[in-house]
């Protein structure tokens, strides 16, 4: 068994009487891949917002590495102890090169100044190389990521999140507007970053689920519906009635 990084049991949040997440226990193993799927409104973001610390829940247990209660964290105690978030539509400073969004989102404390200023050293750029080759974006290296594809933009997103060196990675619908071919190097992707951390992908796209080979959890109405190989989730009445079937 591997060790449990992150811990979810009986958790509850309400939105003005709406029950956003109803009871919801879920583990994350230290190094696992593993996906979340449902239907909109299952409580797939209110459920990364609790984890984040951006929301607290009404009961229940979060915990991180088995006794950092997450309940009592905000997000950027969250992002300090490692856990971090890409959001759908992706963030980069379109006027700066690639190797340059890669460079501000380097976990190394510096000033503005420092920043803009400063020689980057060896290991910086090493990294910086190590990150390019990791996201598919060596030879876009000098270009504005303003230029990249969306799949592209996607790609450097997630290099500056790594840049972070997170122990968790939150990844919501990577996939979204993708062509056929970036979703599945997006997969490819994602297999990669698993393993020496553990990855959570939020996502709509079965293809993309199926790409990812791992570990799915379904939700509807705030709680785990099934759970299980892709095979074996697309295989139960319940999910083919409530998401695959509509």
């Amino acid at each position: 068994m591997k060790e449990t990084q992150l811990y979810l049991n009986g958790v509850t949040k309400s939105f003005d009487g709406f029950k956003a997440i109803d009871g919801l226990s879920m583990v994350v193993a230290r190094g696992e891949l593993h996906a979340v799927i449902g239907p909109n409104g299952a409580g797939k973001t209110t459920m990364m917002d609790i984890v984040t610390g951006k929301t607290r829940p009404d009961e229940g247990e979060v915990y991180w590495n088995g006794d950092v209660d997450l309940t009592r964290t905000d997000e950027v105690e969250a992002a300090r102890l490692g856990i971090g978030r890409k959001f759908q539509k992706p963030t980069v400073i379109e006027s700066l090169s690639v190797a340059d969004n890669l460079y501000l989102a380097l976990k190394a404390p510096r000033g503005v100044w420092a920043t803009f200023f400063a020689r980057m050293s060896g290991r910086e750029r090493d990294e910086i190389e190590r990150l390019l080759a990791l996201v598919r974006l060596v030879e876009a290296r000098d270009r504005p990521a303003g230029d990249l594809s969306h799949g592209q933009k996607q790609w450097l997103e997630i290099g500056m999140l790594l840049a972070q060196e997170p122990e968790l990675l939150l990844v919501d619908e990577p996939a979204a507007g993708m062509t056929d071919a970036e979703t599945m190097r997006t997969a490819e992707l994602l297999r990669e970053i698993a393993g020496e951390r553990s990855v959570v992908v939020v996502e709509h796209d079965m293809e993309f689920v199926r790409a990812l080979g791992c570990k799915v959890t379904v939700l509807h109405q705030g709680r785990v519906l099934a759970e299980g190989s892709i095979d074996h989730v697309s295989a139960n009445p319940e999910v083919v009635e409530v998401y695959l079937g509509r």
